[in-house]
């Protein structure tokens, strides 16, 4: 079992920038994929970005990449999700996701069943 929380959403205005982070706990060390999702109300959940835990490489999905950065601490098992250049548009809620399951180094994991863990969320709302 894996455990997130996630912390650091709340009310901006366009422009603006916001760091969310993700804290995992319990068996940290199966996660091979840390993901960010979002979902917006009335709408499917979407993948944000990704980072994969031994290599730190990561994959954004393309509207947020150059205004998004993930970045992850090994030592203290957090995943952070840097976020400037704010639009209304990425209003949602945001969650962290772990990946437990095998991965393929070559594979990129963008849907919410390639997860298996989940944050409970927190609210990102872009004022303009």
């Amino acid at each position: 079992q894996v455990q997130l929380v996630e912390s650091g959403g709340g009310t901006v205005q366009a422009g603006n920038s916001l760091r969310l982070s993700c804290v995992a706990s319990g068996r940290t060390s199966s996660t091979s994929v840390m993901g960010w999702f979002r979902q917006a109300p009335g709408k499917e959940r979407e993948f944000v970005g990704a980072i994969r835990w031994n290599a730190g490489t990561t994959y954004y999905r393309p509207v947020v990449k150059g205004r998004f950065s993930i970045s992850r601490d090994s030592a203290k098992n957090t995943v952070d999700l840097q976020m400037s250049g704010l639009t209304p548009e990425d209003t949602a809620v945001y969650y962290c996701a772990a990946r437990t399951y095998l991965s393929d180094r070559s594979q990129i994991y963008l849907s919410p069943p390639d997860y298996n863990y989940w944050g409970q969320g927190t609210q990102v709302t872009v004022s303009s």
